[in-house]
């Protein structure tokens, strides 16, 4: 009867369509109330417990720097930069766009921030160029979608601290399926627009995109060096990163004044506010149901229904691009990654590159309606309707999933760089 209590809870609440903050409280309350001593206070004391840790601020951080170098310029010459290599290629520019989502993903750790970022300046800049717009739509928002897997990953970060997994290594583990996905979206765009006239290659050109794109450059070298060199953590990553955008935007770059980073902060403030409350019950519920056993009795549950690491890996991925089309990556990380992850290593899938898979299919969420991120982003920020949108990601969606077989079958993909 207890069971179907919280069960019931939980049909009550998504029929009033609560948010995931006002859910996860509820089932912490019921959970410690029921199914432990009865006291409330240890949502508290857990919850804090398990935020106490140095690697959240690595979220902040690098929200608010992907934040200011969006607003600023560092994506603008970053972008120029794979413009004038890409010039004589036939179909450069949407190269270009393809390799300067995955450029600024690896120091934004973010799909959403990437696809506004590049997205600004690169659609009116395809579509001046002759390019369809259905393509543009569709590589934009499907590009987008690698600063999820590139590293440093925000999603990354949430797994490793919900499943206890290293973030380094899940960040290292990221780069192979980083450059497999990559490496798709530029041979696609190679084959649609191999009609599209190219431009001669200068030097001229390229060296002025360099002189002014230098300091732009230099950010992903530093940072990702600095992560697997072993050099920087996560956290110290991420406030490098923002220290960086901050020194370049306000003092080299000379574009942004002082108050409009306040604005940024402010703006980031908000976003964060939603989500560390969020965190801070999913966090405490993961202390209690660890101290519980149940990923354990789960796995005794569950394990006998599997008869080999292939069915288990059909069914995972499976409920996952379902579950990604219907709830966001932060919340599904939360809520499922403990629960999996110990499924995994009992089918004996290494925990890193179980997290390699689950990131991946929910970054194709981001791509599926009815709740795809980067849809609803791009239909506001390129003002086309919704539809219109899904239509053009479709390609872009099937060879995401030839690529999530290949990730998943081919665990060497994901932890060839890992030390033995």
């Amino acid at each position: 009867m207890i069971w179907l209590g919280l069960l019931g809870m939980v049909l009550l609440l998504l029929v009033l369509r609560q948010n995931l903050m006002v859910i996860l409280a509820s089932v912490c309350a019921y959970c410690y109330a029921f199914f432990g001593d009865g006291n409330l206070d240890g949502i508290v004391l857990d919850g804090w417990d398990a935020l106490n840790k140095d690697v959240l601020l690595s979220i902040p951080l690098f929200i608010l720097a992907g934040n200011i170098m969006s607003k600023g310029e560092i994506a603008t010459r970053m972008i120029d930069v794979m413009k004038a290599l890409t010039a004589p290629i036939p179909g450069g520019l949407g190269v270009a766009t393809v390799l300067s989502c995955a450029i600024f993903a690896a120091i934004s750790g973010s799909g959403t921030v990437t696809l506004l970022a590049v997205g600004a300046v690169m659609y009116p800049a395809m579509i001046r160029a002759g390019y369809s717009k259905r393509y543009a739509l569709g590589s934009l928002c499907a590009a987008g979608t690698l600063g999820i897997i590139i590293p440093p990953s925000i999603p990354m970060i949430l797994y490793g601290i919900m499943t206890q997994t290293n973030i380094a290594d899940l960040f290292i583990a990221g780069i192979g399926p980083g450059i497999l996905l990559t490496s798709l979206f530029v041979g696609y765009s190679l084959v649609v627009n191999r009609k599209m006239p190219a431009s001669a290659f200068s030097f001229p050109d390229l060296g002025r995109a360099l002189r002014r794109g230098v300091w732009s450059m230099a950010l992903p070298v530093i940072i990702l060096g600095g992560i697997y060199s072993g050099y920087f953590t996560a956290t110290e990553s991420a406030a490098v990163a923002l220290v960086y955008a901050l020194v370049v935007e306000t003092l080299i770059h000379r574009n942004m004044r002082f108050k409009q980073v306040f604005d940024v902060v402010g703006d980031t403030s908000k976003s964060l506010g939603a989500l560390f409350p969020v965190l801070m019950f999913a966090l405490a519920l993961n202390v209690f149901l660890t101290y519980q056993q149940m990923p354990e009795k789960i796995v005794g549950v569950m394990q006998p229904y599997f008869e080999s690491k292939l069915a288990f890996l059909l069914v995972t991925n499976v409920f996952l691009l379902v579950l990604g089309c219907v709830m966001d990556i932060g919340s599904a990380i939360l809520i499922m990654a403990p629960i999996l992850q110990p499924l995994a290593e009992a089918q004996g899938i290494h925990p890193i590159h179980f997290g390699v898979i689950m990131v991946v299919n929910l970054e194709i969420g981001y791509l599926t309606p009815p709740l795809g991120m980067n849809l609803v982003v791009a239909m506001t920020a390129f003002r086309e309707s919704f539809w219109e949108i899904c239509k053009a990601v479709i390609p872009f969606v099937l060879l995401m999933l030839g690529a999530l077989v290949v990730i998943a079958l081919v665990p060497a993909l994901s932890l060839f760089m890992l030390a033995p």
